[in-house]
């Protein structure tokens, strides 16, 4: 008997011993419902998408800009951001719009190129700030969105009401991009426009001829270059929320950017310190320096030599001329090109140094190789032997340009209005983001859909807000009756 009772022990231990090597039934039903993890690589971000490169979404997919910009400077930011793929409403003034809408018209009653060659691919809505419905409206489309983008007067956005801390109250999240033509300092309350920005940031002291007087350049670089900038700075601020979950403010000024953009000027202003500047063509011509960066006509700011030389037709064509650059490792097949061999082993000419005080000269004579040829021919034989040169393009060349046309970088947009019209497409092409060009909006074309899509009202609330004038032009007085 005591061996049966031993027997039926050790039985139930094995059977104990089993259930627990057995997972139980619950838990394994609860780890199938359980969804399963997103796959990720080892630095946590999501694997690589199977999806064919250009189908994945655009690069800002996702991201709402609250657009307060006007005329150039801010709506080059927020225009490559929209080319990029974010959501961009535009915020303006009820029956008025971005003063650039009537600015330099070429079409009667029509929105000028200088608007719709900035404001592609945005949504407008109208919104008066000082009527109390329109302001609700503003603080729900700073709830709704990413970064607010503004070019006001200093102190304006502040007015409105719309200081940095109502706005971060409303939504912590809330990026506030601002461009000012100064930075903080003794002009920082001063209004600036393009070539201000291009005289107060270095560009126009070191822009033209020795002999002639400071030249602003045909480039906006004062307002476009800093609206790039501003543009990187929010992507930067985007991708740091990523990690602290808070916006902050992003500040560009326009003295800032010019001078970021003229930087090797002031390289070059460092450098008179230890000696003339040798590149620079005053020198060959025994010509002393002064205290500040000269002009330098069209002398090369990288080191290398170079100047625009007239080409075959220059009489009548003001644009035949070609960009030729003497860069040393190929001196010898621009000697070769030009007729004079003998130069390669001429010791007044053979070597860098020997060759700066006699740079007039030696682009003179290149000059008369160049003026027996177009600028296109002169082109196709240096490029042929690896020497750097650049014809000057027309805007009418440049815009019927067939390979600008086939990257996107020109394209022509169709308007309800004023028809086609040439723009400037995404200058940066993102092999998984492409860029589908869309023409500028009607002013207010996109209000009623902003308001009831986005923000959620109702027909009876859009009607309301519209009856309240937020959103709509102030009705003009009538004219009164002839007696």
């Amino acid at each position: 008997m005591a061996k049966a009772k031993k027997q039926k022990r050790q039985a139930k231990a094995k059977s104990r011993a089993a259930r627990a090597r057995k997972p139980a039934r619950k838990s394994v039903a609860a780890a199938a419902k359980k969804p399963a993890a997103k796959k990720a690589n080892g630095n946590g971000m999501p694997r690589p998408s199977s999806k064919p490169y250009g189908h994945a979404g655009k690069a800002l997919d996702g991201v709402r800009i609250l657009d307060f910009t006007h005329v150039q400077s801010g709506p080059t930011c927020t225009q490559l951001l929209a080319y990029m793929g974010a959501d961009v409403i535009k915020i303006e003034r009820p029956g008025v719009g971005d003063i650039t809408r009537g600015q330099l018209r070429d079409v009667k009653g029509q929105d000028s190129l200088y608007f719709t060659m900035l404001n592609g691919n945005k949504r407008s809505i109208t919104i008066d700030s000082k009527n109390p419905k329109g302001k609700e409206i503003i603080e729900r489309l700073i709830k709704h969105c990413d970064v607010l983008v503004e070019n006001f007067a200093p102190g304006a956005l502040d007015r409105m009401g719309f200081t940095w801390e109502h706005i971060h109250k409303l939504n912590p999240r809330m990026i506030v991009a601002s461009v000012k033509g100064f930075g903080p300092g003794p002009y920082e309350d001063c209004k600036v426009y393009e070539n201000v920005a291009q005289c107060a940031g270095g560009s126009a002291s070191t822009t033209g001829f020795r002999d002639g007087p400071p030249l602003v350049t045909g480039a906006q670089i004062g307002d476009s270059g800093t609206g790039l900038h501003l543009a990187l700075g929010i992507v930067s601020a985007l991708y740091q929320r990523n990690r602290t979950g808070r916006g902050q403010k992003v500040l560009c000024a326009m003295q800032d950017g010019v001078l970021n953009l003229a930087r090797v000027k002031l390289r070059d202003q460092q450098r008179l310190k230890h000696g003339p500047l040798t590149e620079y063509s005053q020198y060959g011509e025994g010509i002393a320096f002064g205290d500040a960066t000269p002009r330098a006509g069209n002398d090369s700011g990288g080191g290398q030599p170079g100047w625009i030389l007239k080409c075959k037709g220059w009489e009548t064509d003001p644009n035949a001329y070609i960009y030729f650059i003497t860069q040393a490792p190929v001196w010898g097949p621009i000697c070769d090109l030009i007729g004079r061999p003998e130069w390669k082993t001429d010791p007044d000419y053979a070597t860098p140094p020997a060759r700066l005080p006699r740079l007039k000269q030696i682009f003179g004579t290149i000059e008369e190789w160049t003026m027996t040829q177009t600028k296109f021919e002169v082109m196709e034989k240096c490029n042929a032997v690896d020497i750097p040169v650049g014809p000057i393009l027309s805007t009418k060349e440049i815009a019927e340009e067939k390979s600008l046309r086939e990257t996107g970088t020109v394209v022509e947009v169709d308007h309800p209005g004023r028809g086609a019209y040439l723009t400037v497409g995404n200058p940066i092409k993102l092999s998984d983001s492409p860029c589908e060009v869309k023409r500028s909006p009607l002013l207010g074309e996109h209000t009623d859909e902003v308001l009831k899509k986005e923000l959620g009202y109702s027909a009876k609330e859009i009607a309301e807000i519209k009856a309240s004038g937020a959103v709509t032009p102030p009705e003009k007085p009538a004219k009164a009756e002839a007696a």
